[in-house]
């Protein structure tokens, strides 16, 4: 299985912080966060990791080279000028990621799940990791009944922006700049989403206020 780590964000509320470095670039527990995915990523046994590049992208692949140094190798999928959000970027990305079920990860959580145990899912659709509701989304996304999940009929969770995605899932998709969210979303009312909750360490680094909190959490 092959692995993306979506990094193309613009990173508007952590400006200005991301004025001047990628917000993948961003340190957190002495190391930039898209380092902890890779590592985390490597030590699950994915060798090969697909990365798309937008705002100040050079500066990133420059850091982050060919993966090397955590014996996989990095794909690099360009978006500049513009980022195609999250949709959009992984249609774009799909030649790298081959014809199977495919793990993505947004680059700007910072989680301890052990994403080895995503190698064993069985994914004909989309298989969604989703979470306790965090402060900032206490109404949470989509429900999760009976390891379907649902627009509604149950309490809420929250997506924690972990996913494994089978190619066909975007197959009448039009390359461009799009959410992944309304497709899944579709994809839910035929019950063909899976899902489960985890319940360890998560954290979303989306504001500065969330960077400094996370920052003192782990050190």
């Amino acid at each position: 299985m092959r692995a993306m780590i979506l990094a193309a964000g613009r990173g508007e509320r952590l400006r200005p912080l991301t004025d001047s470095i990628p917000k993948p670039l961003v340190e957190v527990g002495g190391k930039p966060l898209i380092e902890h995915h890779l590592q985390a990523l490597a030590e699950a046994g994915f060798r090969e990791i697909v990365i798309n590049q937008g705002h100040l992208g050079n500066m990133l692949r420059t850091a982050m080279g060919d993966g090397g140094r955590w014996d996989i190798t990095i794909h690099w999928s360009n978006e500049q000028p513009e980022a195609l959000e999250t949709g959009g970027g992984i249609l774009q990305a799909l030649p790298l990621l081959g014809s199977l079920p495919f793990l993505v990860v947004n680059g700007d959580i910072w989680t301890d799940y052990p994403y080895s145990h995503l190698r064993s899912i069985k994914c004909d659709w989309a298989h969604l990791v989703m979470i306790p509701n965090p402060p900032h989304n206490l109404r949470g996304d989509f429900a999760l009944l009976n390891a379907r999940i649902r627009i509604e009929g149950g309490d809420k969770l929250t997506f924690s922006g972990i996913g494994v995605y089978h190619p066909r899932l975007f197959d009448d998709c039009t390359p461009g700049k799009f959410s992944v969210v309304p497709l899944l979303r579709s994809t839910m009312e035929n019950h063909l989403v899976t899902g489960e909750t985890y319940k360890g360490g998560w954290e979303d680094i989306g504001t500065l206020e969330r960077l400094e909190a996370v920052r003192v959490n782990i050190g």
